[in-house]
């Protein structure tokens, strides 16, 4: 078998789901689209964004010497529908990717494994990266063949649906590209209609500073009195558009057991979750990507959730943190409590 069969059979062997392969280059359409997002603002506070432009519109430039980039999908989908848990007003709704361990850390070792055995196979130099590096991983995904960025931006595949991570391993070694996969999308709008915040002002188009996996995970601060309504009990991410794709009739749950539920993030009660300290929440989240958010945005998020949850018993618990050291969870938990004053 020729070695770019046999990097595919043995990425598959290491236990991710696809395998494709493009050149750095083949992304060309990227440094005007990004140029576009951010001369649009719709990068809110994620500055990284702007300051390594040039980088994340041309991959070649990152690394001049690179000739292939592979690019892998690891499954992550869900036993359930994320979207039911949307109707449990006193429970928190945490994006399937975050139910258990970080994905970085498991793909990571996954990536270095298969670029060590490709040293040892054929040798070159190889680089890994998993949404750690200003790299374009959904376009290069894209025109590797592994999925088409669908309206929603995120990368949908007729194989595996709208659940998977992806991961890239950058070499010198020329391995033979695949085709670029095509939009199949159609005249579908269920991932733009179904937006709570309306955070896409087109098709394929996303204002970040709208979206609730921004708001929740990246913003820092008090969000917008606005939008905190729209966010109902989603604590971290949010899988709405990716939830309601019609191409998740061909996804499956995954198959690495540390990206399954844990039970306490299933539909936790927010009561629990305001009540934690920092030393609770890094125990808690310890291995987990909320960890990265810290327990003050982290609270402040949970207090968005109990002013939409309409429970007035959980005024109390949001009336606890009105004087909390952090002035946006402060201002989170006065804003719960008038939210819940409303209703009696």
């Amino acid at each position: 078998m020729e070695l770019t069969g046999r990097v595919k059979a043995q990425a598959v062997a290491e236990g991710f789901s696809a395998c494709r392969i493009c050149r750095p280059w083949d992304v060309p359409e990227v440094p005007a689209r990004l140029q576009a997002f951010l001369d649009a603002g719709y990068h809110g506070q994620m500055g990284w964004l702007a300051d390594r432009a040039h980088w994340r519109g041309a991959p070649q430039v990152l690394w001049p010497e690179a000739r292939s980039v592979i690019l892998l999908a690891e499954n992550y989908g869900a036993d359930q529908d994320p979207l039911e848990v949307l109707e449990m007003r006193e429970r928190a709704a945490v994006s399937v990717y975050a139910q258990n361990r970080d994905y970085h850390d498991i793909v990571k070792k996954r990536l270095k494994r298969l670029a060590r055995w490709l040293i040892d196979q054929a040798g070159g130099e190889v680089k890994v990266f998993v949404d750690t590096a200003p790299v374009p991983e959904k376009a290069l995904g894209q025109a590797a063949g592994l999925g088409w960025q669908g309206k929603h931006t995120n990368l949908v595949s007729r194989d595996l649906g709208s659940w998977f991570f992806i991961g890239s391993v950058f070499t010198t070694l020329d391995l033979r590209p695949d085709a670029a996969e095509t939009d199949h999308c159609g005249s579908c709008r269920a991932c733009l209609d179904i937006c709570p915040t309306d955070a896409f002002p087109a098709p394929y188009q996303l204002d970040a500073r709208r979206c609730i996996s921004y708001l929740t995970i990246e913003h820092r601060g008090p969000v917008d009195e606005e939008l905190r309504p729209l966010m109902g009990n989603r604590i971290y991410g949010c899988d709405d558009c990716l939830a309601v794709c019609p191409w998740n009739k061909f996804a499956s749950r995954a198959a690495e057991a540390r990206y399954h539920a844990r039970d306490d993030l299933r539909a936790p009660a927010l009561a629990e979750l305001a009540r934690l300290d920092d030393a609770a929440f890094r125990a808690r989240f310890s291995g987990s990507p909320i960890k990265r958010i810290g327990r003050d945005r982290f609270v402040r998020n949970v207090l968005y959730a109990i002013g939409n949850s309409g429970a007035a018993r959980l005024r109390a618990v949001a009336q606890d943190l009105v004087d909390d050291p952090d002035a946006a969870v402060a201002d989170a938990a006065r804003w719960a409590v008038m939210q819940l004053a409303e209703t009696g």
